[in-house]
């Protein structure tokens, strides 16, 4: 699937606590003291879906947040804690009507039965609009919180043992997504009969063992719950570099990928489509998003200055492993449309303080990109896959005449 000039963007946003930045919770529309209630996050949903978005991610962890890429930080002046995404997705899903709601799930300790009933409930519950982002835990204080295995500390100044350790979690994680999707699959679409008269609910030759064995996971099946409405939800992950490239590549229908600019985003993009083909799947649909984390004001002046305040108020200037945008709604149509052209096919903007930014995006950004032409004037498909563009696949085990 590729992207053209004139082809309608995708855009989703990604939803972490009151916003990106570490000062985001310290100002007056983020409601610090709602972030745990379900009327908070209906209405971060509520405005996303007024703007027409494919989809939203909600973030997750199994540990605090850290400023720490591999370990806590003990901080105790920016959000910690969180909701469950996948239930926190659950309790609004009844709430919208359109747009896509994708949890994030940590794969590393968690297993790959229970999130696949987990995922498919969520498609049921709302209707076909479920996603999974899969992500992977490389910090050994969240291994300590399960006691059944160790993740050894990641030493960046050992670059080989670090990147075989990253490579280990990364082919698990393709593995889990296997087992998932097999699940999904272990019930065929008319498995369930249902038939008072005869008093037969299910044909159980239609309900598959998936046998699963891997090096990771050995998995019986089947799921105890029917084929989602959609077959498959759509599979997401975020990636940095080669190895979660080829998860992407191999086992997802949405890639989330960081370049700084349209010549990186092409070599990004030309670096994971030789991986799908290299897996076997060329041809097949795979979304390559660019993530961007969002300061959206109606002046470049005041977008600069609200976010020199926010750094002031954390202490030091926000980083991240996205590019940064900072400026007018117009200016970020005008770059996305330029990372479109190098092979983008959406993008997942991440606002930096949720109650400010995310509605720039659906008041501002988006008809700002419908008087270009570039997105969508109505939702036009009624499942997260038909807004994807993506077709509902076959059963893998059922039989084909």
């Amino acid at each position: 699937m590729s992207s053209t000039p004139s082809a309608p963007l995708h855009l989703a946003v990604a939803l972490d606590g009151a916003g990106w930045h570490p000062a985001a919770w310290r100002e007056p529309v983020s409601r610090p003291r709602e972030l745990f209630t379900a009327g908070y996050w209906a209405a971060l949903i509520a405005e996303a879906e007024r703007g027409l978005l494919d989809f939203v991610t909600f973030e997750d962890g199994l540990g605090l947040q850290s400023s720490h890429p591999f370990e806590s930080d003990e901080r105790t002046d920016q959000v910690r804690g969180r909701l469950d995404a996948v239930l926190t997705a659950a309790r609004i899903a009844p709430l919208t009507r359109h747009i896509g709601l994708v949890p994030t799930v940590v794969v590393t300790h968690t297993e790959p039965f229970h999130i696949s009933k987990a995922i498919a409930t969520l498609d049921y519950v709302s209707s076909g609009r479920a996603g999974l982002r899969v992500r992977v835990d490389a910090r050994p204080n969240e291994a300590a919180h399960f006691g059944r295995r160790t993740v050894p500390a990641i030493d960046l100044d050992d670059l080989p043992a670090a990147r075989e350790a990253v490579a280990g979690l990364f082919e698990e994680a393709a593995d889990y997504v296997e087992v998932v999707r097999r699940l999904w699959d272990s019930w065929e679409d008319d498995a369930e009969i249902r038939d008072v008269a005869t008093g037969r609910f299910i044909d159980r030759a239609k309900l598959h063992y998936i046998d699963f064995e891997g090096r990771h996971f050995s998995v019986k099946g089947p799921s105890i719950t029917p084929r989602p409405p959609q077959g498959q939800p759509p599979v997401s992950a975020l990636a940095h570099h080669t190895v979660p490239y080829r998860l992407v590549a191999r086992q997802t229908d949405i890639g989330y990928v960081t370049p700084q600019d349209a010549d990186e985003a092409r070599t990004i993009v030309a670096e994971i489509r030789a991986e799908q083909e290299a897996a076997g799947r060329d041809g097949e649909p795979l979304h390559v998003f660019g993530d961007l984390v969002v300061f959206l004001d109606d002046d470049a002046t005041t977008a600069s200055a609200r976010r020199d305040r926010l750094d002031e108020l954390a202490g030091e200037p926000y980083s991240s492993d996205a590019p940064v945008f900072t400026g007018t709604p117009a200016q970020l149509a005008d770059t996305l449309q330029e990372l479109a052209e190098a092979g983008l096919t959406g993008f997942r903007l991440r606002p930096a303080v949720a109650g400010h930014d995310l509605p720039a995006v659906s008041r501002k950004l988006v008809p700002e990109l419908q008087r270009r032409g570039a997105f969508r004037q109505a939702y036009e498909a009624d499942t997260l896959r038909g807004l994807l563009g993506l077709n509902r696949p076959a059963n893998r085990y059922a039989a084909t005449v």
